[in-house]
This record gives structure tokens, sequence and C-alpha cells, in this order.
């Protein structure tokens, strides 16, 4: 490093107030939020612990901290983690790139930034930032690093495991060093939860509603509210900024959910392709047609005012396409229709009927209930990957159950969440019914038949689960 060089020089100009670096530097007007954080900074607060509602600017605020710290902190270290590489690469480097270009000079030209790195351009091997994902089966990414102007930021902390955290206290503690988390607290244990419970003399909090940043429609909260009740965990975490309060009748918890969501998982290369369909017709109610590979949900579709013929044929091409193993079809109501119109067209359809008699008799009310309970047992054991759906999780951690005179569990009807105000599970039912059977496929032969290709028999096995 040439310490001489007008270049550190430049690059060293303190401004010392981090608001005054985010709006003379980098040209960005915090809001009344983002300035309370700021704020703690310019304060000498070191330990600082954010949960926020959905919308308020967090990953900018990050962003901002990163870039202000790179700048005026020499020989400057920064692990930036998150718990997806989803939120960390797509969401909080984005707001990095995004404000790195508005920097003014000679700030911008001494920062060169990768994909996944920014390294000052006067040292760069040893004056840096880095995006490491947090995962719990590598958590030593973030282990080994030491220096003098160390910073850890921490993106959506809820969901980062307690593996993680382990391994980085020891940079945690360093004497100077920054550590900034922020998210949606969306599980109560962990070392974010703790941040604000058993832990919080040892952190500086702040608590960030979506109904108070100017960021955020003022219709957001109102619209989560009536889509989902003012009562609800989703509501709660989303625009609240709260953290879930674990209601006892929710069959799935939403830090359960949530910790799928991006979730890197391995697949074999023969897992069958299954799809999930639940079928609208008119009304507020969506079609879905949902993708599960083994653990992995690929993606999923949705439409709305189709009938079933129009319904039937956009299944069939993509089905023709990518060859499902098999399709599950709900033929409660109008799916009858599609699921036999599915078959005349030689697709590999299961008909599922949710209000049948369950394979387990004495634990379960109705096959719904069964079928609810294993996708519970799915998503509880930790190696899933759901996408990056907001209502499809919202959908699944607001199902609740009960218990019948006779003991037995049971979901509640679509009838009685209608009665809480909540809407029809769509996304979430079609994920429900691909735990209706199993699949394994043969190579398919394939023939043509009125122009368009169509399965030539069912070269398959099924049988129902053994849960």
């Amino acid at each position: 490093m040439t310490g001489d060089s007008s270049a550190i020089k430049s690059s060293l100009i303190r401004v010392r107030e981090p608001g005054a670096f985010v709006r003379r530097v980098i040209g960005a007007e915090p809001t009344e939020q983002q300035a309370k954080v700021l704020a703690y900074l310019d304060g000498g607060e070191r330990r600082i612990a954010v949960r926020s509602g959905h919308g308020v600017g967090k990953s900018a605020l990050l962003a901002w901290i990163l870039l202000w710290w790179i700048s005026t902190r020499p020989f400057a270290i920064i692990p930036c983690t998150a718990p997806t590489a989803h939120q960390l690469e797509d969401v909080l480097w984005g707001e990095v790139v995004r404000w790195h270009r508005n920097m003014r000079e000679p700030f911008r030209s001494l920062l060169t930034v990768g994909k996944k790195w920014i390294r000052h351009r006067e040292s760069p091997e040893d004056w840096f930032a880095v995006a490491r994902t947090a995962r719990r089966e590598n958590p030593e990414a973030l282990q080994g690093f030491h220096g003098k102007h160390l910073a850890f930021l921490i993106d959506e902390a809820s969901g980062v495991p307690e593996e993680v955290f382990e391994v980085a206290e020891g940079a945690l503690s360093t004497p100077g060093s920054l550590v900034v988390m922020v998210g949606n607290p969306t599980r109560r244990e962990g070392a974010f939860f703790r941040a604000f419970h058993s832990d919080r003399p040892h952190w500086k909090t702040l608590h960030l509603p979506s109904t108070n940043s100017s960021l955020v429609d003022p219709q957001y909260s109102e619209r989560m509210k009536k889509r989902y009740g003012e009562d609800s965990d989703v509501y709660r975490v989303r625009v609240k900024g709260d953290f879930p309060s674990a209601e006892p009748d929710a069959l799935v918890g939403l830090s359960v959910v949530e910790a799928a969501v991006g979730k890197q998982v391995e697949i074999q290369a023969d897992e069958p392709l299954v799809y999930g369909v639940d079928v609208a017709r008119f009304g507020d109610d969506e079609t879905v047609l949902l993708r599960r590979r083994g653990v992995l949900v690929e993606g999923l579709e949705s439409w709305r005012n189709l009938d079933t013929m129009q319904t039937s044929a956009k299944v069939a091409a993509m089905a023709r396409a990518q060859r499902p193993s098999l399709i599950f079809v709900d033929v409660v109501g109008i799916g009858a229709g599609v699921a036999d119109r599915l078959r005349e067209m030689g697709l590999p359809v299961h008909p599922v009927n949710v209000s049948e008699r369950p394979a387990d008799q004495v634990r379960f009310d109705d096959l719904r209930s069964e079928l609810w309970w294993r996708l519970r047992q799915w998503l509880e054991g930790g190696n899933v990957s759901l996408p990056t759906d907001d209502e499809l999780v919202a959908q699944i951690s607001t199902i609740k159950y009960g218990l019948t005179g006779t003991g037995k569990m049971r979901i509640e009807s679509k009838r009685d969440r209608k009665k809480r105000g909540l809407a029809s599970p769509d996304r979430a039912d079609a994920l429900m019914m691909t735990f209706a059977a199993a699949a394994i496929i043969l190579p398919p032969q394939f023939t043509r038949e009125h122009g368009a290709n169509t399965y030539e028999s069912r070269d398959m096995i099924d049988w129902e689960l053994g849960f």
C-alpha cells in the first residue's frame, strides 16, 4: 500500500457521521427509520439488532453501512451473510451494486465490485467486503476473519443458523468490531431472538414496523390484515415486525416454513417430477399448478377465470414438455372435469378426493388432514426447499387444526378459514396433494396422437406412502 498516495488520502476523508456520508457521498435520503439506525452508529453503538416489517429498506440500509465502513476505515474487513443465496446475492448485493454506482468520486473509483465481493483499490487483499451464505452444514464460511476494523453485516438474521453464530462468536467479540443484524423476526429462537430478549443488555435494538415507513404503501397493512387476519403470525411478522406468537393451533410454524424458502438442496438425477393441481373456476380463488421434485418445490403457476377445458389445456401443455410422473388433481368440485379430460389425453392423473377416509383412520379424521400432516413432517425434516413465494409461505403457516370429539386430528375447513377472513389456501393445497402418493417412473415412451405428444402407457408404479 502506498501510504502517501492521494487516492488513499481521499478515501480516508472522514465523513464521520454516517448519515452525512449516505446523503453527501452515496446520494441517498434515509427515511426516519433508517436515520435512527445511522444515528446509533454515529453515537458509537457497535452491536445493533433491527427487527422490522417488510419493505422498510433494511437491505439498502446494510448496503449504505457497508459502503460507509469500507470507505472510512483503513483495511476494513466486512463479512456479509444471509440465510439464502437469493437474499444475499440478489437482494443485498443488488443494493450494494446499485448504491456503489451512485457514489461520488473519488470514493466510487476506489472500490471494485464483484458478484460476491468488494475490494479497495489500494490494498485489495486485506481491505474488502465479502458475501458468504450462512448454512448450517457450512458454518466455517464465516470463520477466520480478523482485523482492527471488522464489521459483520447480517441480513435476514432470524434465519441464520445457530451454528454460524457460534463459529463467528470469536470475531464478534473483537474490540471495536461492528455487528449489525437486521431482518423480519420469523423465529422465537436463535441469536437474533436473544438479542431482543435474554441478551438485550448487550445490544442496541430497534423496531421498524411497516406501518411507520414512508417506503411502504399505506394500503399494504390493510391488505395483509384483511387477507391473513390481524392476529395471524404473518401479519405480526411482515407488518408489525414482531416475533411470531407461536399459536398452539397452527399446524406449521412460520419459522419452519421460512427456513425452507430458497434453501439449497441436492436431489437425485432420476428424482421423479410430480404436479399438484388445485382447480378453481371463476372468482377470487386461483387455479394452481405446483411442481415438486423430491425435496425441492421447483415453482408454481397460477391463473384465474379459466374454464375447465382451458385449464386442462394449460396443464397438458406443461406436462407434455416436462413429463411429470404423476399429476395430482383435486377432484372435489370442478376439478373432477379437469382430471377426466387430462386422463382422456393420456396423461398420468392421480385423482385426490381429500374428503375420503385416510389411510390412518385412528389418527386422522379425513384424507385432507392426513396429507397436511405429511406436509408438516416433510417441512420439519429440514432438508427441503420452497420457492420464494410469499403467498405460499403465508398460506402454509396460517393453516390451523384441532381435535374431533373422538380425538382425531382435523384440519380446519376452507369454510372455517374464510370465516376468519382468509382466502382459500390454493397454493398450499396444491403442494399438500403431492403427498397423496409416491411415484417411480420408467423411461416413458411417446407417440404421436392427433398431432400432440401423449404418454403411450402408464409406465409407472405408484403406491400409498407409509407415513
